[in-house]
């Protein structure tokens, strides 16, 4: 038998090392346990989980398709275009707010008759005017936020590309513009559901003639253009309440 192994002092530390050790193995664990267990779901976390993800899913599709770079070029003209607006008058005895009398008179007012608006569709074929074009691309920043800037659609808006209703009639895009939109559509065959509709934006009768021509003729689409004579009489739809796909005209 070893000397040394029958020694006092080295079965003592010999002991107070393997008690080291098992403390040390256990603090290791205890470390683990604490950092690696999850606190408990709540209901409030749960909910919140879809509205995280389609967030997340927004602003990846914009940033992906519209760089630091592209918004800060276009900052200036999109400045430049609102300064130089004006405010568009609507005809009503005051602010038209949802629920409120006048809001409620709009919406039990006859329906339009489109049908003028449509047969002034010029042909598919008929030359863009280039001019046309660059004012509607302008305007259309703020549509891409939604829609994509390729019109490749986002989580908060529906493809724009192939879509059949941009190549339709143009008294839908007409009225969508003044009316917002709401409720699910289909488009291309898919139907597509978002968080919230559409709400109208406040431009003029020339800026949604542009920024119509540019999508009816982009992203691989082609359609004749938009004229203010064809928005212009539309302009009392302003205040109704959204559209559903329903109240539309089919492609």
């Amino acid at each position: 038998m070893d000397p040394s192994r029958d020694n006092p002092i080295v079965r003592f530390t010999t002991f107070w090392w393997g008690i080291g050790t098992f403390f040390i193995f256990a603090a290791l664990l205890a470390v683990i346990w604490l950092f690696a267990r999850s606190e408990p779901e709540t209901l409030e976390d749960a909910a919140a989980k879809p509205r995280y993800a389609t967030k997340a899913k927004i602003d990846a599709a914009q940033a992906a398709a519209l760089p630091d770079a592209a918004i800060e070029a276009a900052v200036p003209v999109v400045a430049q275009k609102l300064a130089a607006s004006k405010p568009v008058a609507v005809e009503v005895p005051g602010q038209i707010v949802p629920g409120s009398e006048t809001a409620k008179k709009l919406a039990d007012a006859p329906k339009v008759d489109t049908s003028a608006i449509d047969k002034a569709t010029a042909a598919a074929d008929t030359p863009i005017d280039p001019a046309q074009m660059e004012a509607g691309k302008a305007e259309y920043m703020i549509c891409g936020a939604c829609h994509g800037q390729n019109g490749e659609g986002t989580p908060a808006g529906p493809p724009l590309a192939g879509s059949e209703w941009v190549t339709g009639p143009v008294s839908n895009l007409v009225l969508i513009q003044m009316r917002g939109l709401t409720g699910p559509i289909t488009v291309a065959g898919k139907e597509y559901t978002f968080p919230a509709g559409m709400f109208p934006l406040g431009l003029g009768d020339k800026q949604i003639a542009d920024v119509l021509t540019y999508i009816r003729n982009s992203f691989g689409n082609k359609a004749s253009a938009v004229t203010v004579e064809q928005v212009t009489p539309l302009r009392g739809e302003v205040g109704k309440p959204q559209l559903t796909e329903a109240e539309l005209t089919k492609p």
